[in-house]
């Protein structure tokens, strides 16, 4: 069995109504379900959106320095992710595909090493 990180950034997600949004989480919540019960999930959630709060640990220079905000900010950022166990790629892509679908915009898929 592999983990692998399946993500998308926020960007992706592009505008959308509050309707749909409200017809897409019972979707979402499906496959993690499924996913739970597949045995395969590790863990599943959205990062949170606000940028200012976000925090950076940097210990390049020996001691651990922790600063407000990014790291390096960029025009992406991550908007959620889910980690599954799983046999292999074949299976990782299908779990990428049904979270893709049930969201309503693309997913990365990365092996966690």
């Amino acid at each position: 069995m592999s983990q692998y990180i399946i993500y998308f950034n926020q960007q992706w997600v592009g505008e959308h109504s509050a309707e749909w949004f409200a017809e897409r989480g019972p979707l979402a919540n499906a496959v993690v379900s499924d996913m739970r019960d597949a045995g395969v999930l590790v863990f599943a959630g959205g990062v949170h959106e606000d940028m200012q709060a976000a925090f950076t640990a940097d210990a390049s220079g020996g001691t651990p320095v922790i600063r407000q905000g990014q790291f390096a900010p960029g025009e992406q950022y991550i908007g959620g992710l889910t980690i599954i166990d799983v046999a292999d790629d074949d299976a990782a892509k299908l779990w990428a595909g049904r979270i893709a679908e049930a969201c309503g915009w693309p997913q990365e898929v990365r092996r966690v090493s």
